[in-house]
């Protein structure tokens, strides 16, 4: 027999991802394995495939254990596997195929063997004290709410239409070419946020995600016209420092969203329909924006975001505007973080590279308690962008990330489309390749702008819904539920996940079910962030410990349309604590969960 499992403490010390140059421990149990002349782990250093960065053999502690150190001398990323040599052939041992963690398998070829991932740290982050228990309100801002008295439109753009009522959906209007030639809007502003301030208070809300507020020609304002400039349609700078006042007041935090991957055609740096009389990159080569843009074919023809010629992408290389961003009090970023903005999103992180991003850090830092999120869809500890990997979790860059796989996990567990038992070794995969603040701070969601609404992919099903919302807010991470979906919004991908909230029309037992749960997340520190998190699976269902001190709870989940009686003889006791696991079998025998139920009992006693 040959076994290793990356999760457990018997054959891996410490559990994940850690600082460099600390000791790694590796055991790999190897019995019955017949004329054996060395055990050995192979390490190789991310990037550098042609010789390993260590073979360690690997010494015979125990009977059947073979077990030896490595000491990672850099940051970054590394990846290994097993080598089992005897007299007649080389048997080699490695992760399942996709990179997960965990119990692995053997393999008899080298050129097949997939690899476990180490990652290491050059420092740890220490996020502020507001965020590591908050729970965020993602809004988007021309969605939620008119302040003025009587509900005139600020601003109204050019070229542009307002809806009739609020309750019509969202729709754009596109030439030939696909191209948007009308933008939508229905007038919610800041004044408007402020309004119902109130309602995110006593839903428990702590800390708001507002979609881009900058002037820009789009409803949605990622087509950046002026970073400094609150956007007409908003409202005033005025209005913007009173809402900040305001949030602040009630003990409760803003991030914005950080556009600075692209802007738009039509802003003060592109200028490509002379909106603005300033100098723009499209007006004249002489433009101070120039370098900030790759022209083909002056000055129609340039790179922009995905092909989306209303967005010009900025060279990745550009200081000048790296500088502008984030430079000194006067940046973008320095300016808004000044005036008191609690913390930065940034948009498509992935395509900004790592030098920028530590420096918008850096810039950040030079203020007390910000935090900095990134936009990532994938598992960000090993994301390879352009061709190259990502290092901005590594310490001194994103503090934390969208975590789409998340969302992705606990909708396809709602949804059959996950067994119970790979739900738990997936999010124990991505436990292990991210730093422990990263995991335990991660800005969760489970709907955004950019996705279907969360009731719509589980094609309205209230149970599924009502399991969704327990997972989302017991589980680890910071949750940012996203405008409406405590209100039963529905909505398919964009335009219409982004209708307007249904003030007046809200799913009231839906919203009670939802502020119920946030307030008992912000209550009870079982719950909290730096409560331990020990998920493990009982084949049909699972469950998980959720620890902080004395104070703890056995979650038990079933995500499928049959109850489940349960055995002890159900459980996967090796991903839990020794000691718990006997008691966690004693305390779930006989319970009877049923169809898309959540349960919570006391966290058993050794």
């Amino acid at each position: 027999m040959i076994e290793y499992n990356s999760f457990l403490s018997q054959y891996k010390q410490p559990f994940g991802a850690a600082l460099k140059q600390t000791r790694h421990q590796f055991s790999i149990q190897v019995t019955d394995v017949q004329e054996l002349q060395q055990v050995s782990l192979v390490v190789y250093r991310d990037e550098q495939w042609d010789d390993p960065e260590a073979v360690i053999p690997l010494n015979e502690q125990q009977t059947g254990f073979y077990t030896g150190e490595f000491y990672p001398a850099s940051a970054g990323l590394y990846f290994y596997f097993f080598k089992i040599q005897t007299v007649t052939e080389a048997i080699y041992y490695g992760c399942q195929n996709g990179g997960l963690g965990g119990l692995g398998q053997v393999y008899d070829q080298r050129n097949a063997v997939q690899m476990y991932q180490l990652t290491c740290l050059k420092s740890e982050d220490k996020l502020p004290k507001w965020y590591q228990n908050a729970v965020f309100y993602h809004i988007f801002v021309d969605r939620f709410y008119n302040g003025n008295a009587d509900g005139h439109v600020n601003a109204p753009k050019p070229n542009s239409f307002i809806y009739g009522t609020t309750n019509d959906l969202p729709y754009y209007v596109k030439n030939k070419q696909g191209e948007i030639v009308r933008w939508d809007f229905y007038g919610g502003n800041l004044k408007g946020i402020e309004a119902k301030l109130p309602y995110l208070k006593d839903l428990g809300i702590t800390g708001i995600y507002l979609s881009p507020i900058f002037e820009a020609r789009s409803n949605h304002r990622y087509d950046t016209g002026d970073y400094l400039k609150i956007d007409g349609v908003l409202g005033t700078l005025a209005d913007f420092e009173h809402f900040l006042n305001t949030v602040h007041q009630l003990k409760m935090h803003v991030i914005l969203d950080g556009v600075f991957n692209h802007v738009g055609a039509d802003s003060r740096y592109f200028n490509l329909y002379q909106t603005y009389e300033t100098n723009g990159a499209a007006d004249h080569k002489d433009s101070p924006y120039y370098d900030w843009f790759t022209f083909k074919d002056y000055p129609k023809d340039y790179d922009s975001w995905w092909g989306v010629l209303d967005l010009p992408a900025i060279n990745k290389d550009a200081q000048s505007f790296h500088d502008f961003i984030a430079s000194d009090d006067q940046s973008v970023i320095g300016y808004w973080t000044k005036l008191g903005v609690d913390g930065w999103r940034l948009d498509v992180a992935d395509e900004l590279n790592d030098k920028f991003i530590f420096q918008i850090r850096q810039t950040l830092d030079r203020f007390k308690d910000k935090v900095l999120i990134g936009e990532v869809w994938e598992d960000a500890s090993h994301k390879v962008s352009y061709g190259s990997r990502r290092h901005y979790i590594e310490g001194g860059g994103l503090e934390a990330v969208m975590n789409y796989p998340l969302r992705q996990l606990l909708l396809d567990l709602v949804n059959g489309k996950l067994t119970p038992t790979d739900w738990v070794q997936q999010i124990l995969t991505l436990k292990q390749n991210y730093p422990k603040t990263v995991f335990n701070y991660n800005f969760n969601n489970i709907g955004t702008h950019d996705t279907q609404r969360a009731l719509t992919v589980l094609n309205n099903d209230r149970q599924k819904f009502q399991l969704l919302w327990q997972l989302f807010l017991t589980l680890p991470g910071v949750p940012c539920i996203y405008y409406g979906d405590e209100a039963g919004v529905k909505g398919d991908v964009d335009p219409d996940n982004r209708r307007f909230f249904p003030w007046h029309h809200e799913d009231r037992q839906l919203q009670q079910f939802v502020k119920n749960l946030v307030h008992l997340r912000r209550q009870d520190l079982a719950f909290s962030n730096q409560a331990e998190f020990e998920p493990f699976s009982g084949g049909n269902w699972f469950g998980y410990l959720r620890r902080n001190g004395t104070q703890g709870h056995l979650c038990l989940v079933n995500p499928s349309a049959t109850a489940q009686y349960l055995k002890a003889s159900d459980v996967q006791v090796e991903t839990l604590p020794p000691d718990l696991a006997k008691a966690v079998q004693r305390q779930i025998s006989g319970v009877k969960l049923e169809p898309y139920e959540f349960l919570i009992f006391p966290c058993p006693k050794p």
